[in-house]
């Protein structure tokens, strides 16, 4: 397990797309204090939002972009087999690298979220808890396309998995939108259809929390509690599915 662990390690450093999505991120944090310095953003609203979404969005590409990459490259160089010719079962070899690559964005997200509250504790800026919850909100997204590009990349080519996750990725953002045209039309069968698919996808349109936090805060304790309850349950079936299609799949040498 622990060469497992390693081994992911290793790729995840080596990874090209790693050290560019750093370098922006990098340049957004400078560019972020630059304007601070200029007194150009006083607005706390502007602070908040743009921290958030930078912590989405950099860290959605590097799962993408990184992550999708592990378990396509394990197969196309054919290292695949020199691990499962070790004594370790294939649901091992993938839920270790699923657990280690999620410790890995929980250890970034929290380094990140330090960072964030101490910009507005610097600022002075109120720190409530629709802000803490939207941080936790991004992680779950965050652990929710982890399991679907790993899901996808164990059937996909590598590319294809990063298309199909992004379209999942925004899809699901705009299923409350929808529904609301949809109820419009007053169309029970239509209303039905869009609501079996809301299952299908994960629930990324209740967890983006972040863009109603300066319009709406009346979200009741058992709103955060469901919708965590939900996207542990979705990720944990993304994952069984996962492990099964690996556990059958035939590599050629």
């Amino acid at each position: 397990m622990l060469n497992i662990a390693l081994n992911t390690f290793k790729e995840i450093i080596r990874n090209k797309y790693l050290y560019m999505i750093v370098f922006f991120w990098l340049i957004f944090i400078l560019f972020s204090i630059l304007l601070w310095k200029l007194t150009l953003w006083e607005d706390s609203k502007l602070i908040v939002d743009f921290w958030l979404a930078m912590i989405e969005l950099f860290w959605l590409l590097w799962v993408l972009f990184v992550w999708s990459q592990l378990l396509f490259k394990e197969i196309e160089w054919k290292t695949i087999f020199l691990i499962l010719s070790k004594p370790i079962k294939r649901y091992e070899f993938i839920i270790w690298k699923i657990l280690w690559f999620s410790m890995t964005i929980f250890l970034i997200i929290l380094f990140q979220s330090i960072l964030f509250l101490g910009v507005l504790f610097f600022k002075d800026i109120e720190i409530n808890y629709l802000i803490i919850w939207s941080i936790i909100n991004i992680f779950f997204k965050l652990e929710i396309i982890l399991a679907i590009v790993f899901f996808l990349s164990s059937f996909m080519s590598n590319m294809i998995s990063i298309a199909t996750a992004f379209m999942i990725y925004f899809s699901s953002h705009s299923f409350a939108t929808i529904l609301d045209l949809v109820y419009k039309t007053e169309n029970n069968l239509i209303i039905y259809f869009i609501k079996f698919l809301q299952l299908l996808f994960p629930p990324f349109w209740a967890l983006n929390t972040k863009d109603v936090i300066w319009n709406f805060s009346n979200f009741p304790t058992s709103f955060f509690i469901f919708n965590s309850f939900y996207s542990i349950v979705y990720f944990t079936i993304i994952t069984f599915f996962t492990v099964l299609i690996f556990s059958r799949k035939k590599f050629e040498n």
